[in-house]
Formats: C-alpha cells, sequence, structure tokens
C-alpha cells in the first residue's frame, strides 16, 4: 500500500511543480519514500522536514493521510493558499517547523527531544535532511549535543541523494563517511537502501539507547527515468508533455 502511495504522492508532485512553475522536483522525488516510511509518525509525533525545498512531497503525503483536502494541491504556492512554496510554521496540520533555510532542522528537532525528555513527553521526533545540508556547522554542533545528552528519542533521515543546488555533494564538501561521522558524535547510525520502505519502516521504528541516523541512499529525481540522478531537475519545470510522461511510467 505504501508503495502505491509513493507512486501516487511522485506524480502529484510532478503535476504541482508544474502548475505552479516551481523548481525542486528532483529534491522532492528521492525523498517521497522516506515521507512515506513515516506517515504513521504525522499524527502521534513530530516530523520535521528539514529539506524544506522539498515541501511538495510532504503536502501530497498529508493530501493522502486526509490531513488536507487533495484539492488543495490545486493551489499550491498561489496566492492566499494555506500552501506555500517554503512551509512555514502549521501552515497546515503535520507541518512543524519554517525549513527553507536549510541546516537548521535538527536543532530544533533537538530542541522538541530535550523538551520531551525534561516534561515526560512520550512523542519522538523525526528529522529528514539532505546530504546538502549537511555542510552547514549548525547539523555537526547539533549532533554533538544530541549524542552528549543521549537523546533516544531522535531519529534522523538523511537523504542521501548525491547531489546539491550546484554539484555532487562529496565534491563540494567531504561528507563521506555520514556513518562514521554520526557515529563518532555518539549516534547509533546505519546506511540504507532510501527507496526501500520496508527497511526504512524497520529501522525508523527501532529502539535503541541513543539518537538514531539513518543515511538513506536515495536517488534525485526517483521513479521517472528521464529525471533520475539528473540534477538538473533541480531547477527545471516539467512541461505538460514531460507529467504525460512521468505518469505513463509511474503506471498512473
Amino acid at each position: 500500500m505504501l508503495e502505491e502511495m509513493a507512486k501516487r504522492i511522485r506524480l502529484a508532485v510532478i503535476e504541482m511543480s508544474h502548475r505552479a512553475e516551481t523548481p525542486h522536483l528532483g529534491s522532492s522525488l528521492s525523498v517521497v519514500d522516506i515521507l512515506c516510511a513515516l506517515s504513521d509518525k504525522i499524527k502521534s509525533d513530530k516530523v520535521i522536514l528539514s529539506k524544506g525545498h522539498a515541501i511538495t512531497a510532504l503536502y501530497a503525503l498529508l493530501a493522502e493521510l486526509g490531513q488536507i483536502d487533495k484539492a488543495e494541491l490545486l493551489h499550491f504556492n498561489e496566492n492566499g493558499s494555506r500552501l506555500p512554496e517554503q512551509p512555514s510554521p502549521h501552515c497546515v496540520p503535520g507541518v512543524e517547523w519554517a525549513t527553507g533555510s536549510l541546516g537548521h532542522g535538527l536543532s530544533v528537532g533537538v530542541g522538541f527531544a530535550l523538551a520531551a525528555r525534561i516534561k515526560g513527553e512520550k512523542y519522538k521526533t523525526y528529522i529528514v535532511m539532505s546530504d546538502g545540508e549537511c555542510n552547514e556547522g549548525s547539523v555537526w554542533e547539533a549532533s554533538m549535543f544530541a549524542g552528549a545528552q543521549g537523546l533516544n528519542n531522535l531519529v534522523v533521515i538523511v537523504d542521501y541523494n548525491k547531489w546539491q543546488a550546484t554539484g555532487r555533494s562529496n565534491d563540494v564538501m567531504h561528507l563521506s563517511p555520514l556513518v562514521g561521522k554520526f557515529q563518532s558524535f555518539g549516534w547509533d547510525a546505519v546506511e540504507i537502501d532510501g527507496h526501500d520502505i520496508e527497511t526504512l519502516t524497520s529501522e525508523i521504528n527501532r529502539e535503541s539507547n541513543k539518537p538514531i541516523a539513518i543515511i538513506a541512499n536515495t536517488i534525485k529525481g526517483k521513479g521517472v527515468s528521464f529525471m533520475e540522478d539528473d540534477n538538473n531537475w533541480h531547477y527545471r519545470i516539467p512541461t505538460k508533455d514531460q507529467v504525460a510522461m512521468a505518469k505513463a511510467e509511474l503506471g498512473l
């Protein structure tokens, strides 16, 4: 069921990009399976999409879950819409924070996790990050603090699609090995296939006495052959014909 939902979300994301003429399509497609694996956490826990430029994927998921009406997706990025191109806190149920500025989601999430511990609340905090935002120093300050405090109610999933705005992530900055970096700061870190929803779900639900970091290997533009691993789709807007081609490939 989640795999079929992921296909519908991918098509919705592509249609939203076409209709609103907004970019960041490749980044939105790479994160879809991660968000689907988190779908049962939206109402019960805190889920922060730190890579806010991929917000169309979260909006489409919220529509699938009935958190918002699917008709609202038709008005994405319009004046007066509840669905801005860069999310604002609680613009719709399920959006926890303003994450247009990359690199801050983990710091906010650490605050949520620490607050839950202090207040004796049972929710967990899940942060979905991009590999590119791991360039930010604030990410590693937050990582060191979370490890030092043993925040075992915190889970980070890095959408590791190997691209950032202008180049390969590991060419711009020496990110690899991300697993080793998190482990060195006291995290329980693993590396998995970021498009295997079953494995994602298993790792997300795993218990640990440390904060968990899941390095999810993904493909930018996943699901549409002519978009996959092509960083031009960080900026391109799909044409009507390309939307139709994508719909056919997704089998919808």
